[in-house]
């Protein structure tokens, strides 16, 4: 792949229920290096059939790592992510391997791996626990007014990055996105970006596809597992949180499942105008791994 000695990181992007795992695992096993998840779900090991965790087979004979080792229990950042991974890279990874793929979905833990954090507030008890009882439909409208900027970017179903922002801004009195200067850290490594794209109708299906698979391989009887800690922030995600308000009787279960697939579409949506701003991703149909790997050769 490289003759230098220099330390790469190979990242590969794209919307939710693309085919990032399945590409991610062909370049491992051409290269024979390890892949970091930069999954804010799969990190957790009680979810396991609604984040769509590598299965074993595709694992098998490459080494995963973040992947199903924190508890929904246990509170973990994106800034805990930034520190743990560098120190995994710079301690464990690099030095036995001339290159690591880091495959992921979420595009704040790609952020804090690549570009890191800024030193913002620590999270208050009190306001947070004012904050996580307030609708999110309010939390939005303040964001809006306080921060029009963030506010235009900011994952909107979610709620745990919405309080995080409200709450930058109450305690700071500044608005959330000034205080990310976007300033990135320096890293020990050079980094390559590839991006996984199909057409939307075609990736629409897939998603739809993808939910109908979930539910076949056990996820309402994982999320009627995880319903007593359905106020975790883990668990303020898509594919639970349509599936607990049904277990509440707000909705049937055909209408969680219609919702589960619309609010993934949307989700993936967004996360392609994201990712198109970046001029450093060269895109890829996922199936296009020869292309892909011509494509890293030809980046020394």
């Amino acid at each position: 792949m490289t003759t230098s000695t220099e330390r790469r990181l190979i990242v590969i992007q794209g919307p939710t229920g693309v085919g990032k795992t399945a590409a991610g695992v062909a370049l491992a096993r051409h290269y024979g290096i390890p892949v970091v998840s930069a999954d804010s779900r799969q990190v957790y090991r009680e979810m396991t059939v609604g984040t769509a965790v590598p299965s074993v087979s595709e694992r098998e004979g490459v080494p995963h790592y973040f992947i199903q080792n924190k508890s929904i229990h246990e509170p973990f950042t994106a800034g805990d992510y930034e520190r743990e991974v560098l120190a995994l890279l710079d301690g464990e990874l690099f030095p036995a391997f001339p290159a690591v793929l880091a495959v992921g979905g979420s595009g704040l833990y790609i952020s804090a791996l690549l570009d890191g954090f800024d030193d913002l507030p620590e999270a208050d008890p009190t306001l947070r626990s004012e904050l996580s009882s307030t609708p999110l439909d309010d939390l939005l409208k303040e964001l809006e007014q306080t921060d029009p900027r963030y506010f235009a970017v900011v994952d909107r179903q979610n709620p745990q990055r919405v309080i995080r922002a409200v709450e930058v801004c109450r305690l700071s009195g500044k608005p959330y996105s000034a205080l990310r200067s976007g300033m990135a850290k320096q890293r020990s490594f050079t980094t390559l970006k590839i991006g996984l794209t199909l057409p939307r109708e075609e990736l629409y299906e897939r998603i739809d596809r993808r939910v109908d698979l979930m539910l076949e391989s056990g996820l309402l009887s994982e999320a009627e597992r995880l319903y007593p800690d359905r106020h975790l922030p883990a668990l303020q995600t898509v594919g639970y949180r349509e599936l607990f308000d049904c277990f509440d009787g707000k909705t049937s279960l055909d209408e969680a499942v219609e919702r589960i697939k619309r609010n993934t579409r949307r989700y993936a949506k967004r996360q392609l105008t994201w990712l198109r701003r970046d001029p450093q991703i060269r895109w890829f149909g996922p199936d296009e791994t020869e292309k892909m790997i011509v494509y890293i050769d030809g980046h020394h």
